[in-house]
């Protein structure tokens, strides 16, 4: 075992008792994500672009070092001395999107792509560490640095998604939420051909493992609440189709949902002020 397999066998031997929901700590993870958050909306509301570009950057660095560090974790075994990459970790699910997402809005100029990008991350991305953080059980396990790594991820999905909602408070409309529906399906449309391509590249190398990106691969099913109901009644292009669909819906409804929260503050601000 070399010195780098070592390092990667110690972080994957730390092991903790497998958090509950609503535990110490699930409840920890929501305090501190809800604390950045409002410091982020309070202080960096009005921040330079350059400003707000560095806070992308910093938290995408984040993301790539403790997703690689997933990884690496999930492809050692320390115990039978072998790499094997485990498929099924490969990092494009929704919640992996501000991987791809987040360099666009930390170094691509001002224009209407990176807004989109921006709103995307204010809706989509938010949703899915939303749900995570609302139902944690799925992604809590005993190792403690993928707990660690995991509620951070989906933490600065929250705090990123909110922050830039509020950053882009002026520029806010339906034109602006539909641009990130365009973001949306662009990725979706990469997952499918990833899902298409490695499944022939596994299958044809006798490999079996399950590579089921966004979770509608044909080929494999998927434990999403409702669309695991759905999926096994429909053909997958259907699947795929509502899908698409589903998650579009709820990204409106969480548009509106943040609109409303706003005006509700603005009327509580007035309130207070008179």
């Amino acid at each position: 075992m070399s010195f780098f397999e070592k390092i990667i066998f110690g972080i994957d031997s730390w092991k903790m008792t497998t958090p509950t929901n609503f535990g110490w700590f699930h409840i920890l993870s929501v305090v501190l994500c809800a604390a950045i958050t409002v410091a982020l909306c309070i202080f960096y509301k009005d921040a330079k672009d350059k400003t707000m570009r560095r806070i992308a950057l910093i938290s995408w660095l984040i993301m790539v070092v403790l997703e690689a560090m997933k990884q690496l974790t999930y492809s050692y075994d320390g115990k039978a001395l072998e790499w094997d990459y485990q498929w099924y970790a490969f990092p494009y699910q929704l919640c992996s999107t501000p991987l791809y997402v987040l360099p666009f809005i930390a170094f691509m100029k001002d224009c209407k792509v990176r807004d989109a990008m921006m709103s995307y991350m204010s809706t989509f991305s938010f949703f899915g560490g939303f749900a995570v953080f609302i139902y944690p059980n799925d992604v809590f396990v005993s190792t403690t640095a993928i707990n660690i790594q995991t509620m951070i991820h989906h933490g600065l999905q929250i705090v990123l998604g909110i922050y830039f909602f509020v950053y882009n408070r002026k520029k806010l409309s339906i034109k602006y939420h539909l641009s990130a529906l365009f973001v949306f399906v662009a990725l979706a449309i990469v997952a499918i051909a990833l899902n298409e391509i490695v499944h022939a590249s596994l299958i044809a190398n006798g490999n079996d493992e399950t590579f089921n990106m966004f979770y509608f691969s044909p080929h494999h099913g998927t434990h999403l609440p409702i669309l695991s109901i759905i999926c096994p009644l429909v053909p997958p292009v259907v699947f795929i189709f509502i899908y698409v669909l589903g998650f579009m819906g709820t990204s409106f409804v969480v548009y509106y949902a943040m609109i409303g929260i706003k005006a509700l503050a603005l009327t509580i601000k007035r309130k207070c002020s008179n």
